[in-house]
């Protein structure tokens, strides 16, 4: 099977688009409908329903979708390792909010300086949203708060993360839990936390921003959830009152199970501060 058309296949899966697809392989659009085609002809199946709005998997392409990443993935692999490279060319990281806040600058200048030709691609997400997208094979390794616990997924490393609870100095704070956006794991831990303790229920608030959510939880709007470091890095430290909370949230350096993932070594022995 073709290596290069199951590229085109992804990108058009990826990105549920003809059009799509081919404007992220630098291809015309003609010639990725016609390597689809090619394949749909060497396997037998239709991979793909055309719709007004694009294109989505049918079962066969679902099927193959897998199958197709672990291949390409493989080639890929097998490419480097006979050009004698230790490293991937392309390195696709995800990371919560709260984790790019306070380290992933230092995670990438220490791979800029270990690995100097090797290109990085970042996406910040919602831990929730990282996890999905790390096993739709979207990232190779992502940053997310809590073990996940998932059968396909692998931990590589775990830093400590000291939970505070934040509230207002001196105002009773409204019954708001602030936090950056949906799946942020931060506010779902704070709000079972406090419908079990407080017997109260809370409105939640996004706010994309976290020298807002403080300076709101300073003027007593509501509450949030912050990893200590991310207080101090705004010096919010004697402006709150803070109190520690005792939360499984430290965050974790994931990969999938099945992933070819060349560095895995050097990310499982690499010192997180």
């Amino acid at each position: 099977m073709d290596s290069n058309l199951l590229k085109v296949f992804i990108a058009v899966a990826n990105t549920k688009s003809i059009s799509l697809g081919a404007k992220e392989l630098n291809f015309t659009q003609s010639n990725v409908t016609l390597r689809i085609k090619q394949l749909e002809k060497s396997l037998g199946y239709a991979l793909f329903y055309r719709t007004n709005r694009g294109v989505i998997l049918t079962i066969e392409g679902e099927k193959l979708y897998p199958y197709a990443i672990e291949i390409v993935k493989k080639v890929e692999e097998a490419t480097l390792k006979i050009r004698n490279i230790d490293y991937h060319e392309l390195l696709k990281i995800g990371s919560t909010q709260s984790n790019t806040t306070i380290r992933l600058i230092d995670f990438q200048k220490k791979l800029n300086k270990d690995f100097k030709d090797m290109n990085l691609e970042f996406v910040v997400d919602s831990s929730l949203n990282l996890i999905e997208q790390l096993l739709d094979y979207k990232l190779d390794i992502a940053f997310v708060n809590g073990n996940p616990n998932h059968k396909e997924i692998e931990v590589l490393n775990i830093i400590k993360e000291d939970i505070v609870l934040v509230q207002s100095k001196d105002k009773t704070a409204q019954n708001t839990i602030f936090a950056y956006k949906n799946g942020c794991l931060n506010r779902v831990f704070l709000d079972k936390y406090l419908s079990k303790n407080k017997k109260s229920s809370y409105k939640k608030v996004n706010l994309e921003n976290y020298e807002l959510i403080l300076s709101c939880v300073e003027a007593g709007y509501g509450v949030a959830l912050f990893s200590r470091p991310i207080i101090e890095k705004f010096g919010y430290t004697n402006r709150l009152k803070i109190t520690n909370m005792d939360f499984d949230l430290d965050t974790h350096l994931i990969c999938r199970k099945d992933s070819t993932l060349i560095i895995k070594d050097y990310l499982e022995n690499l010192d997180f501060v």
